[in-house]
């Protein structure tokens, strides 16, 4: 009985130290950059910054997050669900290769030959990262967007 009594007390103060009242932070995006760019595809890489308060973690998902290039959607940001640790600040990285043929249509066309002249593209992200721990979930809002450089 009295193993019992002390597993239940151990078990309460346990669950009611354990912070989980907020949402991980999110801190924005940064490093948005290719990484790899040749006649075919350009791979794209961004890291989502975030700070997690809580003693437990969770998962995020990226699932709803679309790129844009010279505001043209080229792709979605498709990754496996990215387990948050707790009581510290983490990247996530969102890395997505687009096919170079994506970005040519008739209205975009100026703009990727300007591109290509000056070596830089307009890189957005923009859509939902999702969190979820213990039955709660939340979303966060995300729409960075920045110039990068090519190298061809």
């Amino acid at each position: 009985m009295l193993k019992r009594i002390t597993f239940i007390s151990l078990f309460f103060t346990l669950l009611f130290n354990c912070t989980v009242t907020e949402q991980p932070k999110f801190l924005g995006l940064e490093n948005i950059k290719v990484v790899n760019s040749n006649i075919r595809s350009i791979t794209l890489k961004a890291d989502a910054l975030f700070a997690n308060p809580n003693d437990v973690g969770g998962v995020l998902k990226t699932d709803d997050l679309k790129v844009y290039v010279n505001d043209t959607e080229v792709a979605t940001v498709v990754s496996d669900e990215f387990t948050v640790p707790s009581k510290q600040n983490f990247t996530i990285p969102l890395i997505v290769a687009v096919a170079t043929d994506s970005i040519i249509d008739k209205k975009s066309l100026g703009g990727l030959l300007g591109s290509l002249i000056s070596q830089k593209l307009k890189v957005q992200y923009k859509g939902d990262i999702k969190y979820k721990v213990l039955g709660y979930s939340s979303t966060y809002a995300v729409d960075e967007t920045q110039d990068v450089k090519i190298k061809l």
